[in-house]
């Protein structure tokens, strides 16, 4: 009794922190929210088959696309459906983000809000500075202006690499980014369409967050409850010893 209700406590917490880091997301660009799941699991070994603590776990996100915020920056993009940015992390490895709002560096890198440095189909994406004029077409493809040449003229330098594995062979880092489970990268997909000027909001739900954490802060209380009733039970079988 009171070593399910110290697991189902632990794992109470567990749950809070990945609802609380959802919420904390809910305007973060492109963020998809975890879901959580609790459910009893057996305890192996010998020993009585009720024998079960509690778990919970994130075996997945809510891929559903988030609401579309109109910027009118012509460096921001944003995913109509299903599909991925492809960006380099912070160690240099491929990984994949819906974060389209993206930052022309110094040194003419393309990078995303988070400073991971946008992927092309021939590898990060470095645009010809100085430049007057950028457009990223629906396709990923994008042009610029170069300075000095006339509005009408428009110069094809690298296209985004725009990639559409299944959602299950996913794995999200704690950086953020998603990587492929087996540890492959993504081909391109010429299927996956962007609009400019937009950018994609979180699909979080505050409200449905604030309320599952709610719940688990009142299901710990129940918790904290029975291992108190556990510790009063074997105080009281103590004493009824000690009398006998």
């Amino acid at each position: 009794m009171l070593y399910i209700a110290a697991s189902g406590a632990s794992q109470d917490l567990l749950g809070t922190s990945i609802r609380a880091n959802n919420l904390a997301n809910a305007q973060t660009t492109g963020f998809k929210a975890q879901l959580a799941q609790a459910r009893a699991m057996p305890a192996f070994g010998e020993g009585l088959a009720t024998r079960v603590f509690a778990m919970t776990e994130s075996p997945t996100n809510n891929y559903a696309g988030g609401a579309m915020v109109q910027t009118d920056r012509s460096l921001d993009a944003a995913i109509q459906g299903d599909g991925w940015f492809a960006v380099q992390d912070k160690n240099g490895n491929e990984a994949y983000s819906r974060n389209g709002s993206f930052e022309l560096g110094a040194d003419g890198l393309l990078k995303d809000s988070h400073g991971n440095t946008v992927i092309g189909n021939g590898g990060p994406l470095a645009l010809p500075i100085p430049l007057s004029n950028i457009n990223i077409a629906s396709d990923g493809t994008i042009s610029v202006r170069p300075l000095g040449a006339p509005e009408t003229v428009l110069e094809e330098v690298g296209r985004l690499k725009l990639v559409n594995p299944q959602a299950r062979n996913l794995l999200r880092g704690d950086d953020g980014l998603y990587r492929m489970k087996d540890g492959s990268l993504a081909l391109d997909d010429a299927n996956v369409s962007l609009r400019t000027g937009m950018l994609e909001g979180s699909n979080v739900n505050p409200v449905d967050e604030m309320v599952n954490m709610i719940n688990l802060q009142r299901h710990y209380e129940m918790q904290v409850k029975l291992m108190n009733r556990a510790e009063d039970i074997d105080t009281r079988g103590n004493q009824i010893l000690r009398i006998i």
